[in-house]
């Protein structure tokens, strides 16, 4: 019988649009024969599955539910392509738990730790995974950048602590860019993060589990054509994904080690990309950030891994969803 798999979209925050171009892709590489799919689109104005012919219609919450021609129809799994708020910071995740509905993702825990960029490379550092250092800054606090300039060295990177998709960093040279940088930060999130920069050469990587077994993709370095991968590189081709990357082995292995402690550690589920900068004076990968919902656009990284590894799409989406029956 064929599992009837809700397949969600939108959010409450700027990345909502990457989230339409995930479900695009993916809606496009569903195996039909395996799958019927729901595409629900999670907005603040409503949760709606729209249909073939354009006619909208309401879930109910009560039960993540969806009535059409006098039936209910209720969902065997839930794929996650909501990139931010809700679907990437464990609020779903929670309440799929409550409704004991799977789903292709890492669960409420792993996504709310994962969502805080500190948090994130605090409980790496415990696990013995390189990072840079960093500070943690409160909006409330007021804190100004002349008490952050004695803590770190210059240059370093100013980011919004939670949220993804690059929006509101900026890299900082000098001590004049730094306060426009926290107010720019301070614009996206209550929250912000300032880290060190670690000389290196940039890589992502994708992970998943399949079958009781942890899967590395094949690693994707960056090459930016500006000063960092910003949502400009990511999203409007101001960068070179090279996939898979050019180099050596055994420095990639540390890569692909690293990348599999991190998703033991973090009790990953689902598809996560791992970022990393590798520092070849010292020889060793630094962890950067873990996205627990990894865009699936024509433009993003995981496609590409997925298809240098030899698998189509059509396969590594019903690897995910099967998953979740496990």
């Amino acid at each position: 019988m064929i599992k009837k798999i809700a397949l969600v979209t939108g959010g409450y925050s700027g990345e909502a649009v990457i989230s339409y171009k995930s479900a695009a892709t993916i809606l496009h590489n569903i195996d039909t024969a395996k799958w019927e799919c729901y595409l629900i689109d999670i907005t603040t104005k409503g949760w709606l599955y729209t249909s073939s012919q354009n006619e909208k219609t309401a879930i109910d919450k009560n039960d993540f539910s969806l009535s059409m021609g006098g039936n209910k129809i209720l969902f065997d799994a839930v794929l996650i392509g909501l990139h931010g708020t809700p679907g990437e910071d464990g609020k779903l995740q929670g309440y799929f738990d409550c409704l004991n509905i799977p789903y292709t993702s890492c669960d409420a825990a792993t996504s709310a730790l994962t969502f805080n960029k500190r948090y994130t490379v605090a409980v790496a550092a415990f696990a013995g995974i390189h990072v840079a250092r960093s500070l943690h800054l409160f909006k409330n606090d007021n804190t100004k950048a002349e008490s952050i300039l004695p803590e770190l060295h210059l240059p370093f990177f100013v980011k919004p602590n939670n949220g993804g998709s690059s929006l509101g960093m900026s890299k900082v040279n000098n001590e004049n860019e730094l306060q426009p940088a926290l107010d720019k930060a301070f614009k996206v999130d209550e929250q912000v993060l300032v880290e060190e920069y670690i000389a290196g050469r940039e890589f992502t990587i994708g992970v998943f589990k399949s079958k009781g077994q942890i899967i590395t993709l094949p690693l994707t370095e960056i090459i930016t054509s500006n000063d960092f991968f910003d949502y400009q590189a990511k999203y409007e081709g101001a960068s070179q994904e090279v996939t898979p990357a050019d180099l050596q082995e055994n420095a990639a292995e540390k890569v692909r080690a690293a990348a599999k402690k991190i998703y033991a550690v973090f009790n990953c589920k689902g598809i996560v990309r791992i970022d990393f900068i590798y520092n070849e004076q010292k020889n060793e990968p630094y962890m950067l950030e873990i996205n627990t919902v990894p865009g699936q656009s024509e433009a993003s990284i995981i496609p590409q891994q997925v298809k240098a590894m030899g698998w189509s799409l059509k396969e590594f989406y019903s690897a995910l969803i099967e998953q979740c029956f496990v």
